[in-house]
């Protein structure tokens, strides 16, 4: 059996949109990705409304922790995906061999409900797409 594809979900507190984008692709990729996500600034906590908007998803992140990025997991990724944070650059080095993808994701933190669903939807879209690519060795 093929080693999972190991993907880092990068945003700034690790408290929204990686931590989703974790969650689908642990739930929808589990036969092919190893994920984990990080914050390049992290808060520490996971959003409770971004928790309550992935279990009305279908997808249960109570368990997961918001984890400050280290240049330990960029090395340790296939692929890291930033999701509105540029400040990489102060841990990306000749070393971290990754590829790279940037997915423009509104920060859902501290706006209405419905940005929180809309938010996670697009998310949602990303991750699918991803794992596709992945599976059809487009990646």
């Amino acid at each position: 059996m093929a080693r999972k594809t190991r993907v880092l979900f990068v945003c700034v507190g690790n408290s929204c949109r990686s931590q989703m984008a974790e969650g689908f692709a642990r739930y929808y990729g589990k036969d092919i990705i190893e994920a984990r996500s990080a914050g390049t600034s992290a808060s520490g906590v996971v959003n409770r409304s971004t928790i309550e908007a992935m279990k009305e998803a279908g997808v249960d992140i109570s368990a997961h922790t918001s984890d400050q990025l280290t240049k330990d997991m960029l090395l340790w990724a296939d692929v890291v995906v930033t999701m509105g944070c540029s400040s990489l650059e102060y841990f990306w080095d000749e070393e971290v061999t990754a590829r790279r993808i940037d997915w423009q994701v509104e920060d859902p933190l501290g706006k209405p409900w419905d940005t929180m669903v809309r938010v996670r939807e697009d998310v949602k879209k990303k991750v699918r797409e991803l794992i596709k690519r992945i599976r059809e060795n487009r990646l």
